[in-house]
């Protein structure tokens, strides 16, 4: 892979140990952070620090005590963070190249948590707050899990660059989830994200938010009619400009403009069609860095719904906590430029490598079809569960 260093930042241990506002972690790999995206690789190894913290993150970038952060938000923005400052910084031009990628290991049991019957139990609680008359919630987003394990440890990287050969034009992402405490110590966290919740450079904000899904078919003219039914759905329209009208109320106070077409547009994975619009705007404030931007406006309706601490409320009630799934991925330099991807097409890996937790979840609108959208759910599996080695009908 070609790479120039661009950062070898000189914070030692003992000067994080030093600063009470961060924890000392330490290792030559620990911390190990990979963001590909077609026209970059950014990877991240060693750790100066570890903060647990979102205040703690921005305050090391502007103090200057460190050069990048670097790390995973939680669904849950009241739940730990994982973000560290690297010791090193490399920075490639095109994606995550590791060569030729290694098979993963023997794929021992698939289950899922939970069984789909509960899921739709699930579904219909949802659907049921959705109709009441009473309610101001318009719109929730469900997830459910498959747990995978394996005869033999899986390394992350075999796991990303399985994700990333598989699309080329797609974004992936590994996070090592330890500074987040001892439920996340050694995890970590690996995805192919096709949505970028913020980027920034300079005063030039852009987001591409996706909500609206419709599945790939080999097929052409299935292929075709799948997407031309995707755009013409008033369902996954409605889904659509909920996403959108938050982002443009989020970004409001902090931008002097903010641009987005009127109609979205059609965009798509190996798996999925999706609805997408970009958006532009232009920060009021050059100290607003790419972490203030990401926890201004995470979660957007696209993995929580609206209005948000209801949706949260209600997820929390019918999920439990959802960790670092539907949460943020990304990093973010000295100077506030940064780039966070929404954490979606993903899985955690215990510590061991023996097991890998994968999440898919759909947005619930009060004409939702419960079974479609446990279909839904499937099709969004196929990502991570390719990558692992899990056939079909697994």
């Amino acid at each position: 892979m070609l790479s120039s260093r661009i950062a070898t930042i000189n914070t030692t241990l003992a000067d994080a140990a030093s600063n009470p506002a961060v924890s000392a972690v330490g290792g030559d790999t620990a911390g190990s952070f990979t963001m590909s995206r077609p026209g970059y690789c950014l990877r991240a190894t060693g750790s100066a620090a570890g903060f647990d913290t979102i205040a703690d993150g921005r305050e090391a970038l502007r103090s200057g005590a460190h050069e990048y952060i670097v790390g995973a938000l939680p669904f849950d923005l009241r739940s730990p963070a994982a973000l560290t400052a690297p010791a090193f910084v490399d920075h490639s031009a095109g994606p995550f190249d590791a060569g030729e990628p290694a098979a993963p290991p023997r794929v021992s049991e698939v289950r899922a948590e939970p069984e789909p019957e509960t899921h739709l139990a699930r579904l219909d609680r949802a659907l049921g707050e959705l109709r009441s008359p009473e309610t101001a919630l318009e719109k929730v987003v469900i997830a459910r899990t498959l747990r995978v394990d394996f005869d033999e440890s899986l390394d992350p990287d075999v796991l990303l660059s399985r994700l990333v050969a598989a699309d080329h034009a797609g974004n992936g992402f590994r996070v090592d989830l330890s500074p987040a405490g001892a439920d996340h110590a050694g995890c970590t966290l690996v995805g192919s994200s096709p949505e970028v919740l913020v980027a920034r450079k300079g005063t030039v904000v852009t987001c591409h938010p996706l909500a609206g899904s419709a599945p790939r078919y080999t097929d052409p003219d299935a292929d075709r009619a799948s997407a031309d039914a995707l755009a013409a759905s008033a369902k996954d329209r409605r889904e659509h400009a909920l996403v959108i009208d938050s982002l443009r109320s989020a970004l409001a106070p902090l931008c002097s403009s903010v641009d987005a077409p009127a109609t979205p547009t059609l965009t798509h994975t190996p798996a999925l069609w999706h609805l997408g619009t970009p958006i532009r705007a232009t920060l009021r404030d050059k100290d607003t860095t790419a972490l203030d931007l990401a926890a201004a406006l995470h979660p957007t309706p696209a993995v929580c719904g609206t209005p948000t601490d209801s949706a949260r409320e209600l997820i929390t009630g019918l999920e439990g906590d959802r960790g670092f799934y539907a949460g943020t991925v990304g990093w973010c330099d000295s100077a506030g430029d940064g780039e966070w991807l929404v954490t979606i097409r993903c899985a955690e890996l215990s510590a061991d490598g023996r097991s890998a937790r994968a999440y898919a979840g759909g947005g619930i609108v009060a004409e939702s079809d419960p079974a479609a959208e446990l279909a839904e759910t499937s099709t969004k599996f196929r990502t991570v569960l390719r990558a692992l080695g899990v056939a079909e009908g697994e």
